[in-house]
């Protein structure tokens, strides 16, 4: 799967069934496999398979990568914040979903 290929899968797509694997996900992004396994480490990202050559990504992960490096990027937020604000905006984003369902 190319670059150009994951930017025009459908979301809904991306987020049934794992579809990208470790060098996808990489050149999606543009970062090296050693930053993608730290934000495994960190909880950031949950693969699919035990062996990194088995690794399969959900298309929610090539989100919160892009949302890490934004944050990285433009905050200089630390992996741990990163995760941190990954579970913040999710949340914010939950309770909008479920304000919006109310009216």
């Amino acid at each position: 799967m190319t670059t150009r290929d994951i930017t025009h899968l459908r979301v809904e797509n991306l987020d049934e069934a794992p579809v990208m694997t470790l060098g996808d996900i990489c050149r999606a992004c543009t970062v090296h496999a050693e930053w993608i396994v730290e934000l495994i480490d960190e909880g950031i990202i949950t693969p699919e398979g035990r062996h990194r050559e088995q690794w399969r990504f959900y298309g929610g992960s090539l989100h919160r990568v892009r949302t890490v490096q934004r944050l990285q990027r433009d905050l200089g937020v630390n992996l741990a914040g990163a995760a941190l604000a990954l579970e913040l905006l999710e949340e914010l984003n939950d309770l909008r979903r479920r304000l919006g369902d109310r009216g």
